[in-house]
Parts: C-alpha cells; sequence; structure tokens
C-alpha cells in the first residue's frame, strides 16, 4: 500500500489505538479537532504511523506534537507529512514547530533544520 497523509476529521477505534502509539501521552478526548485545530496523520496498511498537531490562527500555524513512530523514523514519513500539511493550508505565511510533544530536541532541531526551518527560543520558524 502507498503511503498517504489524512487530515483526522473523525476517529475510528483503530485511529485511536495507532495514535497511542504515536502519542502515548494523549488521551483520546484530548485530540479535538475543529476548524482551527486540525490533526494531520500519515497512513500505511491502515495504520497511522506518524501525526502532527495544527493550530491555525490567521496567517500563522502552530505546529505541535510532530511525531513518526519508531519504526518508522529516518524514512521520509515526517517530511511527507509536513509537506502536506503545508500543501493542505496554503493561506499559512509563517510555520512554527513549538517544542511541545518533542521527545528529543537535538533530533527535532535536526529535522526542522533539514527541512528549511530556523531555530527559534521556542522552536522553529519557517516563513
Amino acid at each position: 500500500m502507498k503511503l498517504t497523509i489524512i487530515r483526522l476529521v473523525t476517529f475510528t477505534d483503530q485511529d485511536h489505538i495507532d495514535l497511542a502509539k504515536v502519542w502515548p501521552e494523549y488521551s483520546p478526548a484530548s485530540l479535538q479537532v475543529d476548524e482551527t485545530h486540525h490533526i494531520y496523520a500519515a497512513r500505511f496498511n491502515d495504520r497511522l504511523l506518524a501525526a502532527v498537531r495544527v493550530t491555525l490562527l490567521g496567517t500563522q500555524g502552530a505546529l505541535d506534537s510532530l511525531r513518526v513512530r519508531d519504526i518508522t523514523r529516518r524514512r521520509g514519513v515526517g517530511k511527507y507529512l509536513l509537506d502536506e500539511v503545508i500543501l493542505d493550508n496554503p493561506n499559512i505565511t509563517t510555520r512554527w514547530i513549538t517544542e511541545a510533544g518533542v521527545e528529543d530536541r537535538s533530533v527535532m532541531a535536526a529535522f526542522a533544520q533539514a527541512v528549511g526551518f530556523t531555530a527559534q527560543n521556542d522552536g522553529w520558524v519557517k516563513r
């Protein structure tokens, strides 16, 4: 099967199980989505392998908890997820990856720099 990036609007039971593997610290009740708060995920073989939460405010987008499951890292999934989030939100001119939900700041810093973000005090930004 092909890796696809989806915006989650509703959650299946399997989505909750998969997201618990991506984000073990979040309960299903905390994964609320609306027009301002989105969740995007990478799906492969009917399973979610990566996810990011996006909060939209005007022309700014804050991305938090960008995470790829350990077994899938270093294969371009995070970059593909980020690229698709950017394509799906063309009105966003400033993107900010926050430190919220970051497991390892040095790994995220290397990733953010590789995809064109610049380090800030509390995350990484791309204009």
